[in-house]
């Protein structure tokens, strides 16, 4: 394969899903590379993953879809070429690591690619321990997938795709269950790979601040699916800012923060794609306009008022494995509590043990003074709306109306209120053209929107989300957040499970950190972000605090958030956000 020629052409590509009126994407041209590290942006519902499937055969062969135009692998047509001759040449990373997960340890997953390729025996096993000690899990080889943590798994799914070593690796949203650490350490391995310009990758990824550490081009799609911009990475976030922020797809943080500094009066000359890039930005500022001042944050709830959550000694096992040890936890009402940790240090187990959806021993946890170990379910769910990190693991009915009104059905709420309040929440989540299709047939981004809406819409007074924005883009995740937010200030108790930190630092009034199913942390978002307590527990403190820390001037180390910084100008929709 000449490094001049591509190992992957999209000629004029136009998809569209059996049942979906449009083609998402519409017409969308580019190359890749060997040693390349294509970046594919665009909103939720744009086409991003749909084009992913189809460069690995995925579609048309399992998902049915039509394509018009050329996709092109090696020089050879997807449409008319088996998934498994493709494989050769690409191998995929889903942005659901379940949906790739077949076999009973750990071993045999990493091995199963290389095996189907007809290697050597040998040559399998070395293969799979290479990959899995790039991924941290060899120790745990013997281990069936299933006691790994969301983040495990997705670690897994990498794995894998490193074992193979196709030519081409397309990874769609490859980080989105990994703590910071794991974040960068992956991105650290994919870095490796594609130095020696044998390899190309294609991702799709909302974690900027990482990614850009290794992305050369950026491929961006508007909301009808249409290339909007094609070209250098630096080039295409800096000179189209604008536009990017129209069509709310995900920028770094540190470009973030360059616009509101910029807004605020600073002489930024070129925008900043990350942390270290903000710092040197911080430190070649001639003079300050004015000073920037960490506005103070204070809790939203009395101190001594009775918790809306109350966790006493909670232990969960798993099999003979104890996950969590003991938690004591009170979480005072109209709190907006993060919970953070390293992946398998017990989050999600602690959220769901709170939800009922886990069974926690009788009288470990009180939610509104109900025990979720003794509540049925029309109890549990007029108190706790609960939102899984997986989002199809809670999907029961067969179109996204239906499943709205689900809870609503339950509480036994009148036919032409559940009607009204199913429709507006489907507005409200840009989900009115989808109102019929079956869940599982919607986007990453789509399903999650649904997840949330199913939460939110019986009106619960604490809710529950694990990983919440997993999947959105930029626009649909503040829409979310802002939700939430309002919700919380208005008396709302939401806890959130997530690894995005710097989400935790923009939005969080309280910080819970567990580290191997122990509370080693908790208090105000400030008070936690000023201490060690992320590090200590082998996390990484946002993007943006690491940055303003770095700076020469110790004036810039009170900013944590966007919010300590002057508002960025809204962008202009006049157009609708077509670039």
């Amino acid at each position: 394969m000449s490094p001049s020629s591509p190992v992957i052409r999209v000629a004029d590509a136009r998809i569209r899903h059996d049942g979906n009126a449009r083609f998402t994407p519409d017409g969308v041209s580019f190359d890749v590379r060997p040693g390349e590290v294509v970046l594919l942006l665009g909103p939720s519902g744009s086409g991003k993953s749909t084009l992913a499937l189809a460069l690995d055969g995925l579609i048309p062969h399992a998902v049915p879809a039509v394509i018009d135009g050329t996709v092109l692998v090696d020089g050879v047509s997807t449409t008319d070429t088996t998934v498994a001759r493709l494989s050769e040449t690409v191998s995929m990373v889903f942005q659901d690591p379940d949906a790739q997960i077949v076999t009973g340890t750990l071993l045999d997953e990493v091995c199963f690619g290389p095996e189907n390729l007809s290697l050597p025996v040998e040559d399998v096993l070395a293969r799979a321990e290479t990959a899995l000690r790039q991924v941290g899990l060899w120790e745990r080889r013997s281990e069936n997938p299933d006691r790994l943590s969301g983040g495990g798994r997705q670690r897994l799914a990498i794995a894998c795709a490193l074992a193979l070593r196709s030519p081409v690796i397309v990874l769609d949203e490859p980080t989105a269950n990994l703590d910071p650490v794991g974040t960068e350490e992956v991105y650290a391995v994919l870095g490796e790979l594609v130095r020696g310009g044998d390899h190309a990758l294609v991702l799709i990824e909302h974690d900027l601040d990482a990614a850009m550490k290794i992305v050369d081009r950026v491929v961006v799609i508007d909301r009808m699916g249409r290339l909007a911009f094609d070209g250098p990475a630096a080039e295409v976030l800096r000179e189209h800012v604008d536009e990017l922020l129209a069509l709310g797809v995900w920028l770094p943080s540190a470009t973030l923060a360059g616009l509101r500094l910029r807004s605020a009066g600073f002489a930024v000359p070129s925008l900043p794609l990350t942390p270290p890039e903000l710092t040197a930005a911080l430190d070649a500022l001639p003079a300050r306009p004015s000073p920037v001042e960490a506005p103070v944050r204070t809790p939203h709830a009395a101190a001594l008022v009775e918790p809306a959550i109350r966790v006493t000694g909670l232990r969960v096992s798993r099999g003979r494995t104890e996950i969590l040890h003991g938690i004591d936890l009170a979480i005072a009402p109209g709190s907006f509590v993060a919970v953070v940790g390293t992946n398998g240090a017990g989050k999600t187990t602690l959220l769901q043990s709170v939800a009922g959806v886990v069974a926690p021993p009788r009288g470990t946890v009180e939610v509104l003074g109900l025990d979720p170990a003794r509540a049925d379910v029309r109890a549990l769910a007029r108190t706790i709306g609960f939102v899984f990190q997986n989002p199809e693991h809670q999907f029961i009915r067969s179109t996204v109306t239906d499943e709205l009104a689900h809870a609503l059905e339950l509480q036994r709420v009148a036919p032409a209120e559940i009607a009204d309040r199913v429709d507006r929440m489907l507005a409200r989540f840009g989900l009115t053209e989808h109102r019929d299709a079956h869940p599982f047939l919607l986007s990453g981004g789509q399903k999650r929107r649904l997840s949330v809406g199913t939460a939110l819409i019986a009106g619960a007074p604490v809710l529950a989300l694990d990983e919440p924005t997993f999947g959105q883009d930029r626009e649909r995740a503040a829409e979310l957040l802002d939700i939430l937010t309002t919700l919380n200030r208005e008396g709302t108790t939401v806890v959130v499970v997530t690894h995005d930190l710097q989400l935790v630092a923009d939005h969080a009034s309280h910080i819970v950190v567990l580290d191997e199913g122990r509370v080693t942390a908790s208090g105000t978002t400030a008070e936690v972000l000023a201490g060690d307590a992320l590090e200590r527990a082998g996390l990484l403190a946002p993007p943006l605090v690491r940055a303003f820390r770095a700076a020469a001037d110790p004036a810039w180390y009170a900013v944590t958030r966007l919010a300590d910084l002057a508002p960025a100008p809204a962008p202009d929709r006049s157009d609708g956000g077509a670039p």
